[in-house]
């Protein structure tokens, strides 16, 4: 007879999410709200940042295009420099800018050119790898934290759940169901927060290695070629 009251209670237990959550203590609320919140904000991120590297990576290639047609760097610093510019774009404004200063200033040591050439290349390296890296630890953050929060919440349900048998004098199934259930339901939440994070990291943070990588082979080539001009200059 006790055992048919126990199912009754199981059954008339509320196991959906909306049902879990309501039904769970206050702190095991804050957990879920919690890992909810991060779990919508790193999809924003994920989103974000995946569109901004397709875009980047759209424009990397036109420049590149446009850079090795033979054109002239005067022409398309000029086009460039009348419009907000990121990427290659960006990493060629800023060298052909100190390239013209010097150049009106008539400095005369090579090497100082090319060691100001060097500095602002790397500076604006710098600024791009940073926007391309921009909010991708909060991944990392959440990837390697939610699991434990969620654990964390999925203790204080279980403990709620020893408290509900202390206070019931019983440990059946229709006791001690909802408040493990509740307790699962918080790991179940880190994990599908931690999970995506994780995978998005790790190929977002390879993309944008990708992309700097690119940055910096076309600083050191671009580099090369300001290089020669100065040397051919100093010569005459």
């Amino acid at each position: 007879m006790e055992a048919m009251e126990a199912v009754g209670t199981v059954a008339a237990h509320d196991f959906s999410p909306i049902g879990l959550f309501m039904a769970a203590d206050i702190v095991v609320k804050l957990v879920m709200l919690g890992l909810l919140a991060a779990s919508i904000w790193c999809w924003a991120i994920i989103i974000d940042k995946s569109m901004m590297f397709t875009r980047v990576r759209r424009e990397m290639n036109r420049f590149e295009k446009t850079f090795w047609s033979g054109q002239s760097l005067e022409e398309l610093y000029q086009t460039l420099s009348q419009r907000p510019t990121s990427g290659l774009s960006s990493v060629f404004v800023a060298a052909m800018k100190e390239w013209k200063r010097s150049h009106e200033q008539n400095a005369s040591s090579y090497v100082g050119v090319q060691a100001r050439l060097d500095k602002v290349l790397d500076v604006a390296i710098a600024r791009e790898s940073e926007e391309l890296e921009k909010r991708l630890p909060f991944l990392a953050t959440v990837g390697s934290a939610a699991p434990f929060i969620g654990l964390f919440g999925t203790v204080w349900g279980i403990m709620n759940a020893f408290s509900s048998i202390a206070a019931s004098q019983s440990a059946s199934l229709g006791v001690v169901a909802g408040p493990i259930a509740e307790a699962l339901f918080a790991t179940a939440i880190g994990l599908v927060a931690a999970i995506p994070a994780v995978i998005a990291f790790n190929k977002l943070s390879g993309d944008a290695g990708k992309l700097i990588g690119r940055l910096e082979g076309f600083a050191d080539e671009f580099a090369a070629i300001l290089g020669r001009q100065l040397e051919a200059r100093s010569r005459r």
